[in-house]
């Protein structure tokens, strides 16, 4: 491919400016053109299966060179039935959280589904994160950037990737500037999703970091097992 061809390719798909800087979580940095891994148990099960996944990934990602932060949640409040587990409360889960961190040293990193509970969990986590189905709550996103800590915004299912630059916006006149993205797919039909790889370019093309959400992108969606 010619240069000229090159460069109205990637200004077709990218055209909102290059990456403003990287996100900084810890000794972890995101968006800087090398890999990182974000990863643990959905759900904030039990203090010793926390421990033992981190303990683990640490370790694998350390022998590999690659950074690492620890996610799980202290409660998945969209799950599809009501007698789903969400995990073991706020209390509890932070408690957990904090002993990952401080124990094996790692970053850590778990979902906020309302605005009450932003402070307590921003004085325990380095990452806040916004659930994909709540990425256009604007009272959500604000709280979340009040805190100034690094808030990684999950792209909802529903929404254009170009429409993040308004969740992005909210986090920022909250007050952070530490903003991420993830892409988990998109809905094709009720249950199934895709990803659109474009996707990928054109967030990153809004000036921040982007995460590929490898493992929910292929999940099919629902309570059907």
């Amino acid at each position: 491919m010619a240069d000229g061809q090159a460069n109205l390719w990637t200004d077709a798909l990218n055209p909102f400016g290059p990456l403003s800087r990287p996100v900084d979580v810890g000794p972890v940095r995101l968006g800087d053109g090398s890999l990182a891994l974000i990863a643990g148990p959905c759900a904030i099960e039990s203090e010793s299966l926390c421990l033992s996944v981190a303990e683990h990934l640490a370790g694998l990602c350390a022998k590999l060179g690659i950074p690492y932060i620890f996610k799980s949640s202290f409660d998945k409040a969209n799950r599809t039935s009501s007698k789903s587990f969400r995990g073991n409360g706020l209390e509890n889960g932070l408690d957990i959280l904090t002993k990952v961190r401080d124990q094996l040293g790692v970053p850590v990193l778990t979902d906020v589904h309302e605005t009450h509970h932003v402070q307590a969990v921003a004085d325990v986590v380095d990452v806040l994160q916004i659930p994909a189905f709540l990425s256009r709550q604007t009272d959500l996103l604000m709280e979340c950037g009040k805190t100034g800590k690094a808030v990684n915004i999950k792209k909802g299912q529903f929404l254009p990737a170009e429409d993040m630059a308004y969740a992005a916006e909210k986090v920022s006149d909250g007050g952070s500037k530490d903003i991420i993205f993830t892409e988990r797919g998109a809905l094709f039909g009720y249950r199934d999703l895709i990803v659109d790889m474009r996707s990928l370019v054109i967030m990153r093309g809004l000036g921040y970091p982007v995460v590929f959400d490898a493992t929910h992108s292929v999940q099919q969606m629902g309570g059907a097992g």
